[in-house]
């Protein structure tokens, strides 16, 4: 029997690209670079800790798929970080990799030229750039793990890291959780159940081994130290959990699981019925909590980018508006610059 018949017996091709390693030497990031990316994840930690008494908001589009328009935006959010930077520590949602139900765009890094040509090694150095570049500016970045090799690639680069909701549960991703140099922050399940984020964050602040690939390409075994900044998100489920009921109620279950109290609230997704027009409203519900003393809310997501909504992907993407997303509903600037500096203006008394 020919051994084709058995092994890669659905596998159409294979195409080796840039080591880890060699991705880096080719593209380096500069010092200035490297120091913004440091002082984002020094800043989140003592906001966890308490020690930083303000809290963290991670801000950007649901997904990076122009990258011009991307850096327009990071241009405009380093401006806005740094008028509301006494209460507010401003992280830039980056996120080159999407979750799919069933079968869509994966994310710049996939399908970077958005035509099912998936260039990924194209869609690596794109992000590797960018990256830098919005480091560059001062500005902190934060990403999703979806791809369990990604981090490799990208990882030195990040302030912030996420475990979405679709792999929280997941043994591998909260293993790499466990060994990621960033805060990471764990989604609840897209039903609402808080057992994948406390039992995610448990794993992760946990020691594991697992096999994984060397920046030179080769198999190796991991062996992690547990994160110590591994925290709840709260997104939502089969109903909003944004509320003080359920901040309380994922308190308890933090406190009875002996994990830190500390909680992100994401302000899109099922919190806002995937409405931008109520983000807002989570946002104002959640500054709420806070001035009325909460302090196991430490910080708060939202979906915003150039232009207000989102647009599918044509067949001729040269019809794609650059700052309008092509995945989930945002807001745009104008509301971005307002709800920050109205969150900014009510915590300002409360937290400095």
């Amino acid at each position: 029997m020919e051994y084709s018949q058995i092994d890669n017996v659905n596998i159409r091709s294979i195409q080796t690209i840039v080591t880890p390693a060699r991705l880096r030497d080719e593209i380096p990031a500069p010092a200035e670079a490297l120091q913004t990316v440091v002082a984002g994840r020094a800043a989140i930690e003592k906001i966890l800790d308490g020690e930083d008494k303000r809290v963290f908001a991670i801000v950007g589009p649901c997904s990076i798929h122009n990258l011009d328009a991307a850096a327009t935006y990071a241009r405009r959010l380093k401006a806005l970080a740094d008028e509301v930077a006494d209460s507010i520590f401003v992280v830039m949602r980056v996120y080159f990799e999407k979750p799919r139900t069933t079968v869509g765009w994966k994310g710049l890094i996939n399908d970077p030229y958005l035509n099912d040509t998936f260039r990924i090694d194209d869609g690596l150095r794109m992000a590797r750039r960018f990256l830098i570049e919005t480091a560059a500016l001062g500005l902190p970045t934060a990403t999703e793990v979806l791809d369990t090799l990604t981090p490799q690639y990208i990882g030195d680069l990040v302030s912030w890291t996420a475990i979405g909701a679709r792999t929280a549960e997941a043994q591998t991703h909260r293993e790499i959780a466990s060994g990621l140099s960033t805060p990471v922050g764990f989604k609840n399940g897209t039903d609402g159940s808080l057992d994948t984020c406390v039992n995610g964050i448990a794993s992760a602040l946990g020691q594991h081994h697992f096999l994984g690939v060397t920046g030179d390409g080769l198999p190796a075994v991991f062996s992690t130290c547990g994160n110590p900044y591994a925290h709840v998100v709260l997104r939502g489920g089969k109903e909003p959990n944004y509320d003080e009921k359920h901040v309380a109620e994922c308190e308890r279950r933090l406190k009875a699981a002996h994990l830190p109290p500390s909680i992100v609230i994401d302000c899109s997704h099922a919190n806002s019925g995937k409405d931008p027009a109520r983000q807002g409203e989570v946002l104002e519900n959640v500054v709420g909590q806070i001035e009325r003393g909460n302090r196991s809310i430490r910080g708060f997501m939202l979906e915003s980018f150039l232009e207000w909504g989102s647009q599918p992907i044509p067949k001729d993407i040269r019809l794609l508006k650059p700052g309008l997303s092509v995945t989930d509903a945002c807001i745009d600037w104008p509301t971005t610059e307002k709800i920050l500096r109205d969150a900014c203006r009510r915590l300002s008394p409360v937290l400095c």
